[in-house]
């Protein structure tokens, strides 16, 4: 059974719409170990009110903090430490899909980031957005997780920039799972629209 690690190359770049496709593609169960901020509407309520298969379980969040802000920070304010040992992915043998929080190198505490989640076994899905600086912060991960050993995929998400997605990919070698374009809102349907579209691939990983 798979395990796909979702991370992005910033923040609201796309990754719990991604992880969403991916959970209803593979009719996957779906962790998001630290969640911060919006605690009554985590990205575990989203991805559940996106996906329609009647397989996948969403598993508890480790670590909800209260604020939206890099893990560290919010576990700070909350008074907490995030412990990355305690941090055990849950026991399942359906497909898993793994959230990550912000980008790989969010400080989780004073020595830890996220980066630190992904296990040597887990498939890794970067989710890059085109803005102004995108293509050196989508470079910059994807170098990172191949320098570590990891099994790299890239997601593209927003509207299609020809240049900048095949410099990325040209650079990178990375296979490319395809790209969620801009949707005037994201909804079940939507959501199964890309999973049938992307299933093959991500099963191919």
């Amino acid at each position: 059974m798979q395990r796909i690690f979702v991370t992005g190359i910033s923040t609201e770049v796309g990754k719990t719409i991604a992880s969403a496709i991916i959970t209803e593609a593979l009719e996957a169960d779906y962790w998001k170990p630290v969640q911060a901020g919006e605690l009554d509407n985590t990205d575990s309520h989203k991805v559940a009110g996106l996906i329609s298969n009647n397989k996948s379980k969403i598993h508890s969040c480790n670590y909800e903090l209260n604020t939206p802000m890099s893990p560290h920070a919010a576990a700070e304010i909350d008074g907490v430490t995030i412990i990355v040992n305690k941090i055990s992915e849950p026991e399942t043998s359906n497909h898993l899909v793994i959230e990550g929080a912000g980008g790989l190198l969010v400080p989780l505490n004073d020595d830890d980031t996220v980066l630190d989640l992904i296990l040597p076994s887990y498939k890794v899905v970067v989710v890059s957005r085109h803005y102004l600086g995108s293509i050196n912060h989508t470079l910059l991960t994807i170098n990172w997780l191949q320098l570590k050993g990891y099994d790299v995929s890239i997601l593209f998400s927003g509207d299609e920039h020809s240049t900048t997605e095949s410099i990325i990919l040209k650079k990178t070698s990375v296979k490319s799972i395809g790209r969620i374009n801009e949707e005037q809102s994201f909804d079940q349907a939507v959501i199964k629209k890309y999973a049938d579209k992307f299933r093959s691939a991500l099963l191919s990983l």
